[in-house]
C-alpha cells in the first residue's frame, strides 16, 4: 500500500496557472517557478498535464474575430448587437482599451447596420433601439477614457456616435422619452405641427432647453406633415474643442418627419437656447459710491469686438441709472456712442452688442450716473462685467461659427441665452472681463506713493525678502557644489581595474548623518570584495539627507551581486547613522543592484547593531506600490515642489537653490499681476476708482 501511495502521489503534479495582462492571457507552468502575477495553484494527473501543456490555457482576444462576425450580420441587427455586446466586453477588459482602428470598424459596423432600419421596425422592437443607443454610449465612453485620447483628432468620432444615437432615437420614439448617457440626455418627443407653436423641449436641470418659435414662423417648413419628431441633445462637454472657448454645456435641436431631417434656416422669429454653465468662473464685482453730483468710469479692454458685454450695475436703493459707452477716452455730453436708462425692470442690465462696438478692438468706457435724482443720500452701486458669445457647429466648414445667432437679454453668469435663426449644434462662449493694466503709467503711479505706501511697503517687503533669501541659497550652492563629485576610494589595489559605481543615501531624520568610519563589503555570486573604507579628504560624507557617490575597483568581477555589508567603527561625536538606500552600478555590464536598507547602524538606537548585511532588492521589490511611493513621494517634495525644494533640494539636481529662489518671485509677482488685472485698479486720476481698501485712496470723479 505504501508502495501504491508514492506511486500515487509522483504520479500527480503541481500546476500553477498564472494571468498576463498584455495582451490578456491565462497561461500555465510548474509551480517551482516564481511569477509576479496572479496564480491559481491545481493539483493535475499527468494526461491532464499533457493535455493542458498541449492546448495551453489561453485566453485569447476576441478582437478580430467578433468585428467580422459583427460585419456579417449587418442585415440583422440582433445578432449584429449580440456581437457588438461581446466586442464591447473583450474592449473593456483589454489593457489599453479599444485600438483606433477596432473603434472605428465598430463604429461603422453600427451605424451601417441602424442605417437599415425602419420606423415600422423601430417601434415594433423599442428593446433592439435601447440596444443599440447603450451599445453606442459605451464605446463612446470608453473611448473617451481612453489614454492618450485627443478630442482635436477625433472629431468624426463624436460625429458618428452621436449620427446612431440620433437616427435610433428618430426611428423608435413614439411618445416622449429622455435618454441619459455618461456624455449628455437626449430628448425626442413626437408633435403635430400645430402643437410646437412656443414649444419647449429639454429642461434646465438637465443642462439646457429650447423654446421654439410660434407655428406661424416655421409652418412653411412643417405645416405639411402629419406628425414632426423634436429631438434636443445636451452634452455636458464641447465635442468639437476649438480656439473658440466653448464653456459650459453644448446643445443640439433638430426636427424630422421620422425618415429624414426638416431644415429650418433663415426664420423671422429667433429660437431661443438656454445653454447651463455649472463650472462658471466666480464673477468679481466692484463697488463705488455715488451721490447726485458724482459719477464712475469703467474701462473695458475689448479684445474681441465679436463677443457681448454685459454691464450690470445694481445700484443699493431703486434708482434709475443713465449710462454712456464711448471709444478712446471717457465719456462726456457730445462724446459717447451709445446710451441707455438702466432700471429694476431689466434688472439694471445692459447689453452691449457687437453692433454697437463697431468690430472695434480697443478700450471702451462706460460712464454711470444717476438720473432725476435729488437726495442728498448716497448710493452704493455694484458693477460686474463678464463677456459672451453664441455660437454654432457649421457642419459644411467644420468651425463654430456665430451666423445667425447672438447673445440674449436673459443671459446670466449660470446660464447663457442664445437667439438663433436655424436649428443645430450650439455652444456658448464665457469669459469675465479682466481689468485693463496700463504698464506705461506705471511710473506715474509710483509718484503718488505717499497716497498708496501699502503697496509700495508690500513690494519693498518682498523683494528685501527675496535677496536675502537669493544670497543663503547662492552660500547653500556653492556648498553643494563643493561636495557634488565621486569619489575615489584610497584603498583601491593600483591593479584593480574592474569598477563599480556606489551610491549612498543617507536618511532625512534628525540625527541620520554619522562621524563614525564607514567601510563596505560587496558579496557576489563569483567572489567577494575587500573591506574598503568609505571617505574623502576633500568634503565630509555621510551627512543628514546627503547621497555620496563613491568608486569601487576589484581586480575581478564578482558576478550577481547577492550582499552588501555595511559597518562603522562607532567613532566620533555623533556615530549613529541611519542609512536608506545603497544603488550599485557594475560600470562594464552596466547592471545595477538596490539594496533597501530603512535602519539604523547604531549601538544606541534601532536595533543596536552598527554592522549590518544586506540583500539585494528583487524586482517585485523595486516596482512595489510602498517602494514607489515613497521615492515619489520624497522626489516630488525635494525636487517638483517649486516652495519646498528651495530649503532641501536634491545634492545632484543642476536646478540650483538660487534659481529655486528666482522662480518663486517670479510666480509671487505673476500671481500679484493677474490679480490686479481681475481686481480693482485706478483708471484715471480724474475719474471714479471703484475700490477703497485701508490707505489705498478712493477717487471720485465729480461731474
Amino acid at each position: 500500500l505504501k508502495g501504491l501511495k508514492t506511486e500515487k502521489e509522483e504520479s500527480l503534479k503541481e500546476l500553477c496557472t498564472y494571468m498576463k495582462l498584455s495582451p490578456f492571457r491565462l497561461l500555465t507552468s510548474d509551480c517551482s517557478k516564481r511569477r509576479g502575477f496572479l496564480c491559481r495553484h491545481t493539483i493535475m494527473s499527468p494526461s491532464s498535464l499533457e493535455h493542458t501543456e498541449n492546448s495551453r490555457v489561453t485566453v485569447r482576444p476576441r478582437t478580430k474575430r467578433d468585428l467580422p462576425e459583427m460585419h456579417k450580420s449587418v442585415n440583422s441587427i440582433d445578432v449584429l448587437l449580440k456581437h457588438a455586446q461581446t466586442q464591447l466586453t473583450v474592449m473593456e477588459t483589454t489593457a489599453g482599451g479599444p485600438s483606433d482602428t477596432d473603434r472605428d470598424s465598430f463604429i461603422d459596423i453600427l451605424l451601417k447596420g441602424t442605417q437599415q432600419l425602419n420606423r415600422t421596425f423601430a417601434l415594433a422592437n423599442p428593446d433592439t433601439i435601447d440596444s443599440i443607443i447603450k451599445c453606442s454610449n459605451a464605446i463612446l465612453s470608453l473611448s473617451l477614457g481612453k489614454c492618450g485620447f485627443q478630442h482635436n483628432e477625433n472629431k468624426g468620432l463624436f460625429n458618428k456616435v452621436f449620427q446612431i444615437i440620433k437616427i435610433a432615437s428618430l426611428l423608435g420614439v413614439d411618445t416622449t422619452t429622455v435618454t441619459k448617457s455618461p456624455s449628455g440626455t437626449v430628448y425626442t418627443s413626437v408633435y403635430k405641427p400645430t402643437n410646437l407653436n412656443k414649444a419647449v423641449l429639454g429642461s434646465e436641470e438637465d443642462g439646457g432647453m429650447v423654446k421654439l418659435p410660434s407655428f406661424s414662423a416655421m409652418e412653411s417648413r412643417i405645416g405639411k406633415y402629419n406628425s414632426v419628431v423634436a429631438q434636443m441633445a445636451t452634452f455636458s462637454s464641447n465635442p468639437y474643442p476649438s480656439a473658440d472657448n466653448i464653456t459650459g454645456n453644448v446643445c443640439n435641436v433638430l426636427l424630422s418627419d421620422g425618415q429624414s431631417e426638416i431644415k429650418l434656416d433663415n426664420l423671422t422669429e429667433m429660437v431661443e437656447i438656454f445653454l447651463l454653465r455649472p463650472n462658471n468662473s466666480a464673477l468679481t464685482s466692484t463697488s463705488v459710491v455715488l451721490t447726485k453730483d458724482k459719477k464712475s468710469v469703467s474701462q473695458l479692454n475689448v479684445s474681441d469686438p465679436e463677443m457681448t458685454i454685459l454691464f450690470n450695475a445694481k445700484p443699493s436703493i431703486n434708482v434709475s441709472l443713465a449710462v454712456y459707452l464711448s471709444y478712446g477716452s471717457p465719456p462726456n455730453s457730445t462724446h459717447f456712442y451709445n446710451t441707455t436708462i438702466l432700471s429694476h425692470t431689466e434688472d439694471y442690465r445692459w447689453l452691449i452688442t457687437p453692433e454697437m462696438l463697431q468690430d472695434t478692438p480697443g478700450v471702451w468706457y462706460v460712464d454711470t450716473r444717476l438720473v432725476n435724482f435729488t437726495l442728498e443720500t448716497e448710493v452704493t452701486l455694484t458693477i460686474t462685467t463678464y463677456i459672451s458669445k453664441c455660437l454654432y457647429w457649421d457642419t459644411v466648414k467644420l468651425e463654430w461659427s456665430k451666423e445667425g445667432c447672438r447673445v440674449g437679454g436673459k443671459s446670466t453668469p449660470e446660464m447663457t441665452q442664445c437667439l438663433c435663426n436655424h436649428l443645430t449644434l450650439f455652444g456658448s462662449s464665457f469669459f469675465v472681463m479682466p481689468n485693463y493694466v496700463d504698464v506705461s503709467r506705471t511710473a506715474e503711479l509710483f509718484a503718488t506713493v505717499n497716497e498708496n505706501y501699502v503697496v509700495l511697503a508690500l513690494l519693498c517687503a518682498f523683494y528685501g525678502l527675496y535677496l536675502i533669501t537669493l544670497l543663503w541659497a547662492c552660500y547653500a550652492d556653492r556648498r553643494a557644489s563643493s561636495k557634488r563629485k565621486i569619489t575615489l576610494l584610497e584603498d583601491n589595489h593600483p591593479g584593480a581595474q574592474y569598477k563599480y559605481l556606489i551610491g549612498i543615501q543617507t536618511g532625512h531624520r534628525r540625527g541620520a548623518g554619522t562621524s563614525a568610519n564607514v567601510t563596505v563589503n560587496l558579496i557576489g555570486t563569483e567572489t567577494e570584495s575587500t573591506i574598503h573604507t568609505l571617505t574623502d579628504p576633500d568634503k565630509p560624507v555621510f551627512e543628514r539627507g546627503s547621497f555620496d557617490i563613491f568608486l569601487l575597483c576589484t581586480p575581478f568581477p564578482l558576478g550577481e551581486l547577492k550582499n552588501l555589508r555595511l559597518q562603522h567603527d562607532n567613532s566620533g561625536g555623533h556615530p549613529s547613522w541611519y542609512v536608506s538606500k545603497v544603488t550599485i552600478q557594475d560600470l562594464q555590464t552596466k547592471n545595477v543592484w538596490h539594496f533597501f536598507c530603512n535602519c539604523w547602524l547604531s549601538s544606541d538606537q534601532g536595533d543596536g547593531m552598527t554592522k549590518k548585511t544586506f540583500n539585494a532588492a528583487k524586482s517585485n521589490e523595486i516596482a512595489s506600490f510602498r517602494n514607489i511611493f515613497q521615492s515619489r513621494t520624497s522626489t516630488g517634495f525635494r525636487d517638483e515642489h517649486i516652495w519646498v525644494s528651495i530649503v532641501d533640494p536634491p545634492s545632484r539636481s543642476p536646478f540650483t537653490r538660487a534659481q529655486r529662489v528666482s522662480c518663486c518671485m517670479s510666480l509671487l509677482l505673476c500671481t500679484m499681476a493677474i490679480n490686479i488685472a481681475f481686481w480693482n485698479i485706478p483708471v484715471d486720476p480724474n475719474s471714479a476708482v471703484l475700490f477703497s481698501l485701508g490707505g489705498c485712496r478712493a477717487f471720485i470723479y465729480l461731474a
